[in-house]
Parts: structure tokens; sequence; C-alpha cells
């Protein structure tokens, strides 16, 4: 029998219409896991247990009754969502104190189209506060600990859904992404996890929301402990909802039918101001001769605007509007950034301390507005050179991050801007897939991005489905492992 809690939600979703398996079980199964390690990883924030299980029993009626050719994709299937995606009558703070106490009415745009393609929801993850930066902690649910090691981050702000999926307990879940918040967290949780191009998947129903071009930055997506359900993931998730006015439509290739043989792959080791630990860079030369032995064309480049990728995303994002940082923190009310950060000093203020660092320097590109114009152009520049650079029959290898998963609290004490790696991709609009590459001798994950060009999301998704054959994809974690058939 496949194994409930490692096996593909695609497969999962076949062995229920064969009827091989029941959704009972296969729910029961994936709840069961998490209630063990969820004490330990603190992912899972509000569960909905026994609803799902209800939810099952209604997907074995309809299993047992209709036409399989006739169902729905995943009809049966559990999965979780980020806490700050509407999922109806489940918490929507998104880790904002003030918003402790809003119950979500209604799906978010993403949420429905998972639930009627019969997805079965288990719970809403845990997230950063408002969603803005690289670990997964607040000061509603506290913070998510890593599945290979609890002493490490899960990133953010959808690190609720990488523990999650990383541990075992869910297929799948639902993630968005505005300077990595779908890829690092896969990353350091050792799945899969896919920013789509901007403006191809609609972000209606989450909070807080995107405004003007950052809608087209902002985006909803998949992270999945399997390649094979990025895809279908994707294809479901795609399209305009009439709300979101940054998304259009967009035909979309086949990751099937790619020829390596007909592509390129341009491998770039680093943005050459942050390098690159040694093991990463091992495992992505080891990907990149995956591609050759392929047939691919591979080159080596070196892009210097990649440099400036933490002054173009921030410079991007300022212009792109909307309500201020410290307006978001405050709920609507006047926030005094400096006067929350003597609070935190003595442990009085309810935000934490790189929300009230974001409040406070959010303002600087206004103080510098000759230079805020001058990195936005320099961002329209680069995604020009890097469209050119990948071709359109390419894709782009580049480094996840600079290193495995840190310890907890490391990137904030440290200052260190390390994700922008991630980030600068939100500004070119590119796909981008998160790609796990085994583990290192600590056992962490290990990964890489394949980015493509606006538009070739099916390619960056046929990279992960050739790399997931060569490096195995995701790896269970020893800590918490727990197997089920």
């Amino acid at each position: 029998m496949m194994d409930l809690l490692t096996a593909s939600a695609s497969d999962l979703a076949a062995a229920l219409r064969r009827r091989e398996i029941t959704s009972v079980d296969l729910v029961r199964a994936h709840i069961g896991h998490a209630r063990k390690v969820n004490p330990v990883l603190n992912a899972i924030v509000k569960d909905r247990y026994e609803q799902a299980l209800r939810d099952a029993q209604a997907a074995d009626a309809r299993l047992a009754s209709e036409d399989p050719a006739e169902l729905p994709p995943f009809l049966g299937v559990p999965c979780t969502i980020k806490e700050s995606c509407r999922l109806d009558g489940m918490p929507l703070s998104s880790g904002l104190v003030a918003r402790r106490h809003v119950i979500a009415e209604g799906d978010s745009t993403c949420t429905a189209r998972l639930r009627a393609a019969g997805a079965i929801p288990l719970g809403v993850t845990n997230i950063s506060e408002l969603c803005m930066w690289m670990e997964s902690n607040n000061r509603v649910y506290g913070r998510t600990n890593n599945p290979y090691d609890p002493g490490r981050i899960v990133g953010g702000s959808s690190g609720g859904e990488g523990a999650i999926v990383g541990s075992g307990a869910s297929p799948f879940g639902l993630g968005s992404d505005i300077g990595g918040s779908i890829r690092m967290p896969a990353f350091f949780n050792g799945v899969f996890g896919h920013k789509a191009s901007g403006g191809l998947i609609p972000g209606t129903g989450q909070y807080p929301d995107a405004h003007g071009p950052a809608k087209r930055y902002l985006c909803t997506g998949p992270l999945t402990r399997r390649a094979a359900d990025l895809w279908p993931l994707v294809q479901t998730l795609a399209g305009p909802d009439g709300q979101d006015t940054g998304c259009q439509p967009m035909t979309l290739g086949d990751p099937y039918s790619v020829d390596w043989k007909q592509m390129q792959v341009i491998n770039i080791e680093d943005n050459g101001v942050v390098d690159v630990s040694p093991d990463l860079r091992a495992a992505q030369a080891k990907a990149a001769d995956a591609f050759r032995r392929a047939g691919a064309q591979v080159k080596t480049v070196r892009v210097d605007g990649l440099r400036y990728s933490l002054q173009i995303w921030s410079c991007m994002l300022h212009l792109a509007g909307g309500p201020s940082f410290s307006r978001l923190l405050g709920e609507g009310k006047r926030l005094y950034p400096g006067l929350e950060f003597l609070k935190w000093c003595v442990g009085a203020s309810d935000h934490t301390l790189p929300a009230i660092g974001l409040a406070i320097f959010e303002k600087i590109p206004d103080l510098m507005p000759a230079r805020t114009r001058r990195f936005a152009g320099m961002g329209l520049a680069l995604r020009e050179e890097l469209t050119q650079v990948i071709g359109p029959q390419g894709i782009m290898l580049y480094p996840s991050y600079p290193a495995p998963a840190p310890r907890h609290y490391e990137p904030v004490y440290r200052m260190t801007f390390k994700w922008v790696y991630t980030a600068i991709l939100n500004m070119m609009e590119f796909p981008a897939t998160q790609i796990p590459l085994g583990l290192n001798a600590e056992g962490l994950p290990l990964g890489v991005q394949a980015a493509s060009t606006h538009g070739n999301d099916h390619l960056t998704v046929a990279a992960a489905l050739l790399l997931e054959k060569e490096f195995g994809g995701w790896t269970p974690p020893r800590l918490l492992s727990g197997k089920q058939t």
C-alpha cells in the first residue's frame, strides 16, 4: 500500500477514485500525524479536524456514487491554508494582536478554488506579523519551529505551511509570496513551492492585500511535498476572478512536453553581495549538471544588476503605494514606531521587533525620492536584461537563500537581508519554483530556485520534475518521522 503521509496529493486522489483508500482514513491519518508533530512545530494554529472528518465522509459518499471521471481532481485529499488567506469560520488575524478576534466570513478566491477541487482543509497555519518578515513568529500564536531542527526557523511568511507540509502532516498547502514568503519556507522545510508569474493567480481575500502594481508582486501559490502536485494546483488556482485587478488571463504551457535538448539553463551562483554557503553552491552545481546531462545548454553567468536587489525591491514596493505598514500595524490607527520600540525593549509591546523595524524604516524612500525613482528604474532595466539573458525557452538557476535554515532570531539580530535572493524575483514578476535538493551534513534541507520569464511557469515546474528524479525531492525529517499506511 502507498504511504499516506508521503505520497503526492495527485496519487492519493487517484487512489481515492479507485476506492483503494477512503477519505476518512486519509484525513484521519494526517490529523493523527498533525497531533503528534504540531506540539513541537506550532504550525497549525487553529484546526478544524472535526469538520474535516465530516467533509471526508461527504467526499466518500460522492466517491462511492459518482462517475470517477466527473469528480473534482483533489476530492477527499486534506490540505492546509495560510492564516492570512480567508477560510470561512477560521481566524484571519495575520498575526496582529489587534485582529486576534477577527474570523473570516467566506473563503478567499484561492481557498474557494481548492475546496471546489475537492480538497479538505485541516486548519490554518502560522505566519509572521502582517506577513512581512522571514520568520513565522507573532504575538498572537507565537513561533513556529523547523521539523528538521526545532531550533531553526521555518521561514516566513508562509512558515506554518512550510513546516506542516515538510513534516508530512499535510500533502500540500496554500501560501502567498511578496518577497519569498512561499519559496523560503519551502526551502527551509525541504519541500516544493511555486511563486507564479505576476498576475496569474488572484490574491483576493487575503489580509493584508496589495495595492496598485504590487498586486502583481504579491503572488498566491502552492507548497507541496511532491513535484507532481505543482502543476495541477497551479491550474486549479490560476485565472482572473473579476476582483483582483492585477490578475489577467494567460495561456499556460505543458511541463510534461518540455524538451530539455531545446532549452538553455542560466546558472547564476550568487548576487555578488551576499555569498552562498559551500553546500548550497555544490548542490546548485549538481543541479546544473543534471540539466546538462538532460541535453540542455548550460551557461554560468553573472548579472551585475542583482547586486542592488535590496534597493530595487524596497523602492519598487514603496512606489506601488497603498496604506503604510505603520497604519496596518495600528489597525487603522496611528502608531508611533519609536514608542513601540521602547515598549518592546521592556517587553510591553504587542508587536515583534521586525515589524517595528519596518515601521521605523519604511519612510526612508520618501526622504530620498530621486534615489527611490532611480532604483525603481534599475528594477525595470534588470527585468528586461534578465528576460533577454534567460530567453523565451530558458530557465535560471538561482539560490533560494544563501544558507540552510538559520537559527531562531538570527536574521533579525544580525540585521541580515539575505531574503533578497527570493524578493528580487517578485519585482521581476517571474515565475519561480523552489526545488529541494536533499540534505546537508547537518541534516538540513538544501535547494535551489528555478525561475523563468513571465508566463513560463510550466518551465520552472518542469525543472522541478526533472530535479526531483535526480535528487529524490522531499526527504521526510527523521526527528518527526511517522509513517502510516
